[in-house]
């Protein structure tokens, strides 16, 4: 069994103490509850990918043309302060603990203003972002 509240207003938070207090409870089988903040949204995650799209497209970093998911990597790493260890052939290095799949609405907010700033700072036309959708996540 397993049941989620979106706590956005009283009523709702009343409908999940309700639940909490229907809930029968036992020692040799507790229950767990975690209250966290919301993941990422769809329409976070679709901006993301169009904006990785056109820095893949029209960025060259120090010499190497990176794929939308390796500028993902690159700018999850920046945020996570990621550790970096050396690649099995010893030819490069590998970002370890790279997702974006449990970022909070905050933390994606915050990587979708690093790439904006980036790709300011390196004459990006993001083609699929408008002012007004990034408006929407807090930019």
């Amino acid at each position: 069994m397993k049941q989620s509240f979106f706590l956005r207003n009283n009523q709702i938070k009343q409908n999940a103490i309700d639940y909490i207090r229907s809930l029968e409870t036992r020692d040799d089988k507790p229950l767990m509850i975690e209250i966290k903040p919301s993941k990422r949204t769809l329409e976070q995650n679709a901006l993301m990918w169009a904006m990785l799209k056109d820095i893949s497209d029209q960025v060259v970093w120090y010499g190497y043309t990176l794929t939308s998911e390796e500028w993902k990597d690159f700018f999850t790493a920046q945020i996570k302060k990621l550790t970096i260890v050396p690649d099995m052939e010893g030819r490069g290095f590998i970002a370890v603990g790279l997702s974006t799949r449990s970022m909070s609405v905050s933390d994606m907010t915050f990587m979708i203003e690093l790439m904006f700033a980036f790709g300011t700072e390196n004459n990006v036309k993001f083609k699929d972002v408008l002012p007004d959708e990034y408006q929407r996540f807090g930019g």
